[in-house]
């Protein structure tokens, strides 16, 4: 489980296909070093994944093909920055909202606005989800917890809001209009829609 508050912007220094899954070798800064061990987990841009090497600065994170299919790890080639986050431990302060790294999908980005240090996303959310986003509402974009500022429910897009400070501290900046983002939608509001949706259904097909 991770709070969605990115902790460092690391460089991937390269990744190397296999069969079946590819391994992503990122460098991390020292002090999110500290204690990891082999199996533990870290998000990279919002995906959670498991260090499979660690020499050094160097941890190697092995990602199935699966993977690189639904999220935009499948776009990342050496050089590209990602989000960062340890995994929370007990007694953690969680000043993000719980963020469990199992991407819901990527929305491409559909405008860009910057000013006065600040920048404004516009995303394009596919239809299958969108119905567990709210203005208001939380929503994990590359593994940060951020506020959906505007929905238009017609189009899917959703309006991020970033401040200075969480463009300093995440890749965010590094994007163009048309690239992919991982976004995973709030697991507490999709299990309350879901559960609303399925308790009408069968209301209805009571009545009927």
């Amino acid at each position: 489980m991770y709070s969605g508050i990115a902790q460092a912007v690391a460089p991937i220094v390269a990744l190397e296909p296999g069969d079946g899954s590819t391994r992503c070798v990122v460098r991390l800064p020292e002090r999110l070093l500290e204690g990891l061990q082999i199996g533990g987990s870290v998000s990279i841009d919002g995906v959670c994944l498991t260090a499979t090497i660690i020499e050094r600065e160097l941890v190697s994170f092995d990602i199935s093909d699966g993977t690189l299919a639904v999220t935009n790890l499948g776009d990342r080639q050496a050089g590209h920055r990602v989000n960062i986050e340890r995994s929370l431990r007990a007694g953690d302060e969680n000043g993000g909202h719980n963020v469990t790294g199992h991407v819901s999908g990527t929305a491409r980005v559909a405008a860009i606005h910057t000013g006065d240090g600040a920048m404004m996303l516009r995303l394009a959310i596919p239809e299958e989800h969108r119905r567990y986003v709210f203005t208001r509402g939380f929503l994990a974009v590359n593994g940060c917890s951020l506020t959906v500022a505007a929905l238009d429910e017609e189009s899917g897009d959703v309006t991020i809001n970033l401040i200075p400070e969480t463009i300093r501290q995440t890749s965010f900046a590094d994007y163009r209009i048309g690239d992919r983002i991982n976004y995973e939608v709030e697991l507490q509001t999709r299990i309350m829609v879901d559960t609303i949706e399925r308790c009408i259904r069968q209301s209805l097909q009571k009545i009927s």
